[in-house]
């Protein structure tokens, strides 16, 4: 057993309760040897994923209030959606990349780890309201950005890790006032671990991205924009999560260029 094949075997696995176990267990278990040049072909039909939701365009998803039961289903299914796809993505990082040094592999597994229990938080969450992973339509943003740069590694990390999930950081704590509103103190509890883990998340693709930069000679400040445009990453909006951001590695002139770029 070699801990790159195992996250790729992982990656196929379709039902996502199982492959949140299985993902834990992997983390959680004796550390397997990295063989960090191995080139491993991709099979077809990455990644793993169950027939339901249904994926469709994300002008498609309703926006939901937290405010009625459905609503608040819906709402948390939807960041079940994104965690589910947040396991996938590490996964694909371990799998997927050759030729970088046995942490960075470490790292991305335990990012898996930890989504992997956002998952299933949520999911139990969401059947205590009558509800389960599958019953709302999603969209499928996060993998289609892993898919757009699955040969360029200095842009996943640049557009995956620290563009979009770093958009959960900024997101999170208005979402988790409307839920204390809505009187779901447990939905606010669950988002609490999230935070603070996604945080460690994002550091951990800044630290990649600045070593895979520096590595090419590349400045991550300046070829950021370019990334952006070349794979048509969502633009940005207000507010920002300043301090989330500063403590997940953010320099301020990297603060400073989201004000510049709304």
């Amino acid at each position: 057993m070699e801990l790159r094949h195992e996250a790729l075997k992982l990656l196929q696995i379709a039902d996502p309760a199982t492959k949140a176990a299985s993902v834990r267990a992997l983390f959680s278990g004796a550390a397997l040897p990295v063989d960090a040049e191995a080139s491993l072909a991709e099979p077809a039909g990455l990644p793993g994923r169950p027939a339901r939701p249904k994926l469709v365009a994300p002008k498609d998803v309703p926006t939901r209030s937290p405010f009625t039961l459905e609503g608040r289903a819906a709402l948390l299914h939807s960041i079940a959606h994104i965690e589910f796809n947040a396991i996938n993505l590490a996964l694909d990082a371990v799998w997927r990349f050759a030729g970088l040094p046995e942490a960075y592999y470490r790292d991305w597994l335990r990012v898996a780890a930890e989504e992997s229990l956002h998952f299933t938080l949520l999911r139990e969450h969401l059947q205590g309201l009558g509800h389960d992973y599958g019953d709302f339509d999603a969209h499928d943003g996060l993998w289609t950005m892993t898919a757009r740069t699955a040969h360029d590694i200095v842009a996943r990390m640049a557009l995956v890790p620290r563009t979009l999930e770093a958009r959960g950081l900024d997101a999170t704590p208005p979402l988790q006032a409307k839920l204390a509103k809505a009187g779901d103190a447990r939905a606010v509890e669950i988002l609490d671990v999230i935070l603070r883990d996604e945080i460690g998340h994002v550091a951990i693709g800044n630290r990649w991205y600045r070593f895979c930069c520096e590595r090419a000679g590349l400045d991550p400040v300046a070829i950021y924009p370019g990334l952006v445009e070349r794979y048509a990453a969502p633009k940005l909006r207000p507010p920002f999560n300043d301090a989330a951001r500063r403590a997940a590695g953010f320099s301020d002139d990297e603060i400073a260029y989201l004000t510049r770029a709304v």
